[in-house]
């Protein structure tokens, strides 16, 4: 007979290794990467804001003015039905949807004639603010 074999597996000690050096590096990495959740999130409001921004320009470019107020962003995705009617709409639309802001709140739109006001509220979904709170442009 030969030696007695090994059963497959880990013991205890090992698991309680694995467990404590997982544990060890959680404390030490998480404190890190926890405040840069509000950065990410400010990064992609600026993102989203330039990617909207460039498909309101394509607009005015096919159309001869940007989408109204009422109108609304809404007119990237679907062609507007009320006046100032586009001459010209791009078939699919500028965006495929319009996302919400990284905080779940829609982006804000305002037409003022040849020029546009876009922004993101912020981390509150109200008007100015500081902080995370602060409105994105």
């Amino acid at each position: 007979m030969g030696r007695p074999t090994r059963a497959a597996g880990f013991t205890l000690l090992e698991i309680m290794i694995v467990v404590f050096i997982v544990g060890l590096l959680a404390t030490l990495v998480a404190p890190r990467l926890m405040g840069r959740t509000d950065e990410a999130r400010r990064v992609k409001a600026t993102a989203d804001l330039a990617t909207i921004a460039q498909a309101l320009d394509l607009y005015r470019l096919d159309s001869g003015v940007y989408p109204t107020t009422a109108q609304g962003l809404a007119a990237l995705v679907t062609r507007p039905t009320t006046a100032p009617v586009p001459r010209a709409w791009r078939d699919g639309g500028y965006v495929d949807q319009l996302p919400p802001d990284p905080w779940g709140n829609p982006y804000v739109y305002v037409a003022t004639g040849d020029r546009f006001v876009l922004k993101s509220l912020g981390g509150d979904g109200v008007e100015g603010g500081e902080g995370n709170a602060a409105d994105v442009q």
